[in-house]
């Protein structure tokens, strides 16, 4: 028998806790407040549990299960409710459900509500209460059922599951697919089950798939969401036998990312947080919710970032050999034309001959690019009234370096020196390393005074390492020893600015950007499909932490530098190329563009987006037009770029409020009116960017 526990309303979504009074179990279903939904006896459902747990020696589960699934295993079985509790502390409240593994293992499932906010955190935490060793297989940051409360029977027809896909230089693409073309209706005699897990494996988190899900019924118009924090493999899944669907994640599972924990008498292991939101609405109202977790990491940021400042970074100046020369040649090109952070990026540590790409890890200072030393091109910089940056990849080390020889302090692999192209990486849990790497690293940016690091990772790990009970624990325990030293230089250089960057866009979950003030948004620095790009991340990270590179050429036409600088205004400008060979009227469009942006930043900080214009399906060659509309608290941008020609374009921009253009930026005159609750666009043109400020 099924009754409901208990439920909890957190601003307008509604947590509803149910209990199989005969076996124990707890379920979590969550909904709009308010929301009426069928019984419990109108579904074929059980329990599924809000814990997905699997101990080493404990049944697999059934129904064709093993290899895809490890969810509602005999440990699951076994996880019995034990108590409930509601903990305030100021404006937060936690939900504690206390659930017992046969009085051996105690479970704690965590969910957590900050007051006026729109998502939940939610994680699990387990303690050996036994004298003997345990090993842990799957356990779940999240696990949500039920889905969807609002039909009866299985909701045919009326499902949707949304994912973001992921590859180098086109993050970000999203996904949509019914549940039935993912085969995830239940069979006709509920037997076997239904699983499509997803992930990653490796020490890029968003290489393959955003740690993002969301489930959509498309009659009601609700969504509920995940997304996970978590810089090294992790998985979600969605789960069917019977007429309720179920999605869980976190961690990547033994099967999935070769991962096994044991845990010690006495001893305990907590999960990744998971962002989850449920709501009305679609897919980008959700995408708004899950991602208003990150802002109090934003607010909370360095002062300098308070106002998003223009960076400049060298690197598609000099192609990974920067000097002092070609540096104060850059320096006299830009000053005085709004830029605050000037980032010295690979190379300057490179011996003469050698690529800046095989010579990372033994960070000395080239004395052929700076003959007299790098403090007086730091100090030209800061001259120049701009913060001094600098690039590190701290966790790799290059083929022709040094360190790359040091082999007794690299990861391994079944006793292996861990070597991928080109890369070797540093076992980052060894004091000998965070020793060194806090001379190196922290100590350069001590010495001449740097107040910016991009920190780089050009390569994965994998699915693990030696030095733990299993790969996937090695790597997770690697990865948060990487983390704990960019604390470590957060506290030694006070107001640092960070950059999170790995190849451009593969570390964009929300742990990593918590810890950071902006993140490299791509490698897509020169390509058309760059506002594309820079569009699609509005689901996952926040804009104002999304660093967008416009690069110039000398060759550049004045249309072409103002989509390149538009495409800035989607996150936070950056500027490379050909600066020291632009003409008067080239100069003009960026300056005027840089102006823009800082009118701008309101809205790039705080606000909501709508994205229009035509479905792309190849990026790099994107067909008809898009927009975007962003609206701030009290103005709003709309961006578009025309990739062909396209006679008259409209875009939603509400009732709101009583719109007024304020100022336009384009590369020339541009025919917008404002025609209603619509923006009207009319052009010939086609690769044009027009920007609208309304207020």
């Amino acid at each position: 028998m099924v009754e409901l526990l208990q439920k909890y309303v957190f601003g307008d979504m509604e947590c509803r806790y149910y209990i199989d009074k005969e076996t124990g179990g707890v379920e979590l279903i969550l909904v709009p407040a308010n929301s009426s939904i069928v019984s419990w006896e109108e579904k074929k459902q059980t329990v599924d549990s809000l814990v997905q747990l699997k101990l080493a020696g404990d049944s697999y589960p059934g129904g064709y299960a093993g290899g895809r699934t490890m969810r509602q295993s005999g440990s699951v079985g076994l996880l019995c409710y034990k108590d409930q509790k509601v903990i305030k502390d100021g404006e937060t409240t936690c939900v504690c459900t206390g659930l017992s593994y046969r009085e051996s293992l105690s479970v704690r499932h965590l969910l957590t509500y900050r007051e006026k906010t729109k998502y939940l955190l939610c994680r699990t935490e387990v303690e050996n209460l036994s004298d003997t060793t345990c090993t842990v297989e799957l356990l779940s940051s999240f696990s949500l059922g039920g889905i969807t409360p609002f039909a009866r029977g299985d909701g045919q027809d009326a499902l949707q599951i949304h994912r973001i896909r992921s590859v180098w230089s086109m993050e970000g693409r999203a996904e949509t697919r019914t549940v039935e073309e993912l085969q995830l209706e239940p069979s006709w005699a509920g037997h076997a089950i239904r699983a499509e897990r997803f992930g990653q494996t490796g020490s890029m988190p968003v290489n393959g798939y955003f740690p993002y899900l969301a489930v959509e019924d498309t009659r009601q118009k609700v969504l509920w969401g995940a997304m996970l924090a978590h810089n090294a493999s992790w998985q979600m899944e969605i789960y069917r036998k019977d007429d309720a669907l179920s999605v869980s994640g976190g961690l990547a599972d033994r099967e999935f990312g070769h991962w096994m924990k044991k845990l010690g008498a006495g001893e305990r292991f907590e999960t990744p947080w998971a962002i989850l939101s449920v709501c009305r609405g679609d897919a980008e109202v959700l995408s708004d919710r899950l991602t208003e977790a990150m802002e109090p990491y934003l607010e909370a940021g360095p002062e300098c970032e308070k106002e998003l400042p223009v960076i400049f970074n060298e690197y598609c100046t000099t192609w990974g050999c920067p000097s002092s020369e070609n540096i104060r040649r850059i320096l006299d090109a830009i000053r005085g034309r709004g830029f605050s952070y000037f980032v010295i990026d690979c190379g300057w540590y490179k011996k003469e001959g050698i690529p800046w790409d095989v010579m990372m890890g033994d960070y000395e200072v080239s004395k052929t690019l700076f003959p007299e030393g790098l403090q007086k091109t730091v100090d030209a910089i800061k001259e120049a009234g701009l913060k001094p940056g600098i690039w590190f990849e701290i966790e790799n080390v290059g083929e022709s370096a040094e360190a790359y020889q040091r082999t007794e302090h690299l990861l391994h692999r079944d006793g292996e020196v861990l070597t991928t192209s080109m890369r070797r990486f540093w076992n980052m849990k060894e004091e000998w390393v965070q020793d060194y790497l806090t001379k190196k690293v922290i100590g350069t940016l001590k010495k001449y005074g740097f107040e910016y690091m991009k920190i780089d990772c050009n390569d994965t790990i994998g699915i693990g390492c030696d030095g733990a009970e299993s790969l996937g624990e090695g790597l997770r325990q690697n990865m948060e020893a990487s983390l704990a030293f960019l604390e470590k230089v957060k506290k030694e250089v006070p107001g640092i600015v960070l950059e999170n960057c790995a190849s451009g866009g593969h570390r964009l979950e929300p742990l990593s950007m918590s810890r950071m003030s902006m993140a490299s948004f791509s490698d897509a620095h020169e390509c058309e499909e760059i506002p594309i790009i820079a569009a699609n991340l509005h689901r996952v990270i926040l804009p104002a932490q999304s660093q967008i590179w416009a690069v110039i050429r000398k060759e550049d036409s004045l249309k072409r530098i103002a989509w390149s600088v538009a495409s800035t205004f989607l996150g936070r400008m950056c500027i490379s190329g050909d600066v020291t060979f632009l003409s008067k009227e080239q100069w003009r469009v960026i300056e005027e563009g840089i102006a823009f942006y800082k009118e701008l930043v309101p809205v790039i900080r705080k606000g909501i987006t709508r994205r229009y214009g035509t479905d792309q399906t190849a990026y790099r060659h994107p067909k008809g037009w898009q927009g975007v509309f962003r609206q701030g608290e009290d103005s709003a941008m709309v961006l578009i770029h025309i990739f062909e020609q396209t006679r008259e374009i409209r875009i939603p921009v509400g009732t709101y409020k009583n719109w007024a253009i304020k100022k336009i930026y384009s590369d020339d005159a541009a025919d917008v009116r404002l025609q209603g609750d619509e923006l009207v666009c009319r052009t010939d043109e086609s690769k044009k960017a027009i920007a609208v400020l309304l207020g």
